[in-house]
């Protein structure tokens, strides 16, 4: 432990980063295929949010709701996926997600009734509505128009304190890590619903802070060593901020981990994409600097 210390936080190591830049490649190219190659063929397990079904809004009258206990009940009625998820500051308030039944609006309102039966009499329903397939579109369409967006304009962001090249790297490098959650997602089987599409856009969020911080650092050098070589400039600047990226990593990593344990299955798929994110973490160092090295 204190080697490690003393190679990583202590003092600046003298790691290889770029010299590694052929398998980089080859890593990233494979999981970039992978990604498409599955989406192609599997696709996506839509939740309720993009596949459409009943969005119950209910209110326990006596007491907190048992949250597991409606997840049991709930669960074994065969309706399919069945999502509970809590809301509001009384603990009373519980949101139901239903998927959505084979047929027509009547296998709609005959599983609302189920569901119903099944909870028994505490409970008020103060909201019921039906999610078709039409809103499922439109909300495929918002997400996906989400994650561009962001990433286009994190591209804008990075191009603008820096210079263009440095835009590009950020863009490619971002949008790598974007389309290896996808890849995630679709070769899984994981729930694909609106709390992954919050998952995949802190991801991005976390891959472009760690770049800002590493460009600015090249930068700083590329006015201090004017002499040195862009191979050893880049490796250096890796080197030297490589600490805080460890240290950044760990620290949400602790955090993830407690929400993959302890969050239930509401926050299961966002858990799960976002320790993710660390091997990303890995592969955004050497990429979106080699990219600079070609460019």
């Amino acid at each position: 432990m204190s080697s490690f210390y003393a190679r990583l936080i202590a003092r600046t190591p003298k790691f290889d980063f770029v010299g590694k830049r052929v398998p980089a490649f080859v890593v990233t190219g494979l999981i970039i295929l992978g990604t498409f190659a599955s989406i192609a063929t599997k696709g996506f397990n839509f939740g309720i949010d993009f596949a459409g079904g009943l969005l119950i809004e209910s209110q326990t009258i006596d007491g907190p709701a048992d949250i597991g206990k409606m997840r049991d009940v709930l669960g074994n009625l065969g309706l399919g996926e069945v999502s509970l998820q809590e809301f509001g500051t009384t603990g009373r308030d519980v949101m139901i997600r239903v998927q959505r039944q084979a047929g027509d609006e009547k296998a709609q309102m005959a599983a609302l009734a189920k569901v119903k039966e099944s909870l028994g009499a505490g409970y008020d329903y103060r909201r019921v509505e039906i999610v078709g397939p039409k809103v499922g579109e439109e909300l495929k369409r918002d997400g996906v128009l989400a994650v561009v967006l962001s990433v286009l304009a994190i591209a804008a962001y990075v191009w603008f304190r820096f210079e263009w090249q440095f835009g590009v790297g950020a863009l490619i490098a971002t949008f790598h890590d974007v389309i290896a959650t996808f890849g995630l997602y679709s070769i899984t089987g994981i729930e694909f619903n609106l709390t992954s599409v919050a998952a995949i856009l802190t991801i991005a969020g976390y891959s472009i802070n760690d770049t800002v911080v590493i460009y600015d650092r090249v930068r700083e050098n590329l006015r201090k060593y004017k002499a040195m070589s862009i191979y050893d400039l880049l490796n250096l600047a890796v080197n030297e901020t490589l600490a805080r990226t460890f240290l950044t990593v760990a620290t949400v990593f602790i955090t993830v981990v407690s929400l993959l344990v302890l969050g239930g299955e509401v926050l299961h798929g966002f858990s799960v994409a976002m320790l993710l994110l660390f091997v990303l973490l890995v592969l955004l160092v050497l990429l979106s600097f080699l990219l600079l090295l070609l460019l």
